[in-house]
């Protein structure tokens, strides 16, 4: 049997604003896919009307194509997308990663809520490009215009190599986190240690459920661990479900893509700030002169 040769992860975009337009940029590229050699089908990842009109489009050829809603991908933070696109190209991609994906964020939902959340989508757009960088893996980004902003667009085509304005994902994160954090509020509690009973007491003080008040306390325990030695006192201050902790690392860590590549199979590292990011709606990391400071948020 003869080995499918590898190519790199191919990360495209196609911007639209009508239905034809989704259309005449989704077809071609599954139709490309279809015809790939050791590839299993193409994924639409797409609004449900657009998988309607795929559907319709292909007529019979539609059962060559696997069809998700992207209300069904796109279900938490861009930490997330990354966990669960590692995870279908792992159960679901040829050798290599082969595998064409058609991808629509929601952006009528919860990665165009905020400049921030949209922030952080941008983000993971730029770090794909690294993070994916080992797989045979092609991607078509769709951005519908009707509903993903002329910011969120123009931002968007920084993070694609085939736009003219591309920039180098380490830059482009560089960029993102050149903002300073606020300044904690006045009366935040000080902990000399993260102490998980002690996190997960006082989030549940703050109306956290228990539950997720656990996964917070747990979150803050993990990155604790992936930062030490720890320096000064952790932090914590908010409302549920908003509850933040901030800690700080004696050391830089030096790493954009800390957190979002996921923990080797071995006991040791322990998951880290990939729990965190997995568990928190934000991570924001910053690293100084003297070390790293991280701030989780957990909704």
């Amino acid at each position: 049997m003869t080995t499918a040769e590898h190519r790199p992860f191919d990360h495209r975009m196609a911007v639209f604003d009508s239905d034809d337009g989704f259309l005449a940029a989704a077809l071609p590229f599954l139709g490309e896919g279809l015809g790939a050699s050791g590839e299993p089908p193409p994924v639409a990842i797409a609004a449900p009307h657009h998988l309607d009109l795929l559907r319709d489009a292909l007529g019979p050829g539609a059962k060559g194509v696997t069809c998700i809603p992207h209300t069904d991908w796109y279900t938490g933070s861009a930490a997330n997308a990354v966990a669960q696109a590692a995870t279908y190209l792992a159960a679901h991609a040829g050798p290599g990663g082969r595998l064409h994906l058609v991808m629509e964020p929601v952006w009528s939902g919860r990665a165009g809520r905020s400049a921030r959340e949209t922030t952080e989508w941008i983000r993971y757009e730029a770090l794909a490009n690294l993070l994916f960088a080992p797989l045979s893996t092609t991607a078509l980004c769709a951005y519908d215009t009707r509903t993903a902003g002329p910011a969120v667009v123009a931002a968007a085509r920084r993070t694609h190599p085939d736009t003219e304005v591309y920039e180098d994902p380490l830059r482009l994160a560089a960029e993102l986190d050149a903002v300073p954090l606020p300044l904690p509020p006045d009366g935040v509690l000080r902990l000399p240690q993260p102490d998980t009973a002690a996190v997960q007491s006082w989030a549940v003080g703050r109306g956290l459920p228990a539950a997720d008040a656990e996964l917070f306390a747990g979150a803050v325990a993990e990155s604790a661990a992936a930062l030490a030695p720890l320096g000064g006192d952790v932090l914590l201050w908010g409302e549920g479900p908003g509850c933040v902790c901030e800690l700080r690392s004696t050391r830089r860590l030096d790493d954009p893509l800390a957190g979002f590549v996921p923990p080797a199979a071995d006991p040791e590292p322990g998951p880290g700030l990939w729990y965190a990011r997995q568990v928190c709606a934000y991570v924001d990391i910053r690293d100084d002169a003297d070390g790293a400071t991280v701030r989780l948020q957990y909704a």
